[in-house]
């Protein structure tokens, strides 16, 4: 049986058929795929790959209920090197078998998916597809002027992620910016210590010279008493 045969007719259908991933250089990507159970009894199922160590697949075995469905997603790992024309010889298995009403996940084991007389076993071939991370898409001058980065669209859930961690490196501050930061807050804070110190030094200076003011207004005030004591004393025994 072919696996167009086994998608189009079998226990499981499977959109889409083929793993399309955002290549890009040390980052994440991912993918999924839908499972819909099209018979009247629960199917169990398991997913496999040639290259464990590079995907992780949530959830890898399962059980789905009949007539319904399950989303499988697909994370591969951050590549360091893109592979040679961007072509990938990585394949994902999908075994299905019909299993007992209320069985679990948990129930799920190995031996279940092992072909025997009188057993029937599905499997169905997935393939890995690279495909370039999208560019974002130009911006006009209306949006420019008008509207925020964030209103932008992308052609992708991938390339928008993509835009998002950017944004977030340019938010990030650097460690040089960081420390000319520190430093001319610093500086700042010098100024103004110093600023204070000033204006205390001033209003000492103030505070002494009202001082010298008052002893010398006291001075002529003591003086002027005096001599309008003498002239009264003199403008009396001049009438004596």
């Amino acid at each position: 049986m072919s696996q167009g045969e086994l998608n189009d007719g079998g226990l499981l259908d499977i959109q889409p058929s083929e793993l399309r991933f955002a290549f890009e250089l040390k980052k994440q990507s991912l993918c999924s795929f839908q499972l819909t159970n099209k018979t009247d009894q629960c199917v169990a199922f398991k997913v496999k790959t040639t290259n464990p160590k590079k995907y992780c697949v949530r959830p890898n075995a399962g059980i789905i209920s009949p007539k319904s469905s399950c989303d499988v997603t697909v994370t591969m790992q951050a590549q360091k090197e893109a592979p040679h024309d961007m072509q990938c010889k990585d394949k994902f298995l999908l075994q299905s078998v019909i299993t007992e009403h209320g069985a679990a996940t948990t129930d799920i084991t190995a031996e279940m998916f092992n072909r025997e007389p009188g057993k029937l076993v599905e499997e169905f071939k997935l393939r890995v597809t690279y495909v370039m991370a999208s560019p974002p898409s130009p911006v006009s001058e209306e949006q420019q002027e008008g509207s925020s980065p964030r209103s932008s669209t992308f052609e992708d859930g991938a390339q928008s992620l993509q835009t998002q961690d950017s944004a977030s490196l340019l938010k990030e501050p650097s460690k040089e910016n960081s420390s000319e930061a520190f430093a001319m807050i610093l500086k700042l804070t010098e100024e103004k210590n110093n600023a204070i110190a000033q204006n205390q030094k001033l209003q000492q200076e103030v505070d002494l010279l009202n001082s010298e003011v008052n002893r010398h207004h006291m001075f002529f005030v003591v003086v002027g008493a005096v001599l309008a004591a003498l002239i009264g004393y003199i403008i009396k025994k001049s009438y004596y």
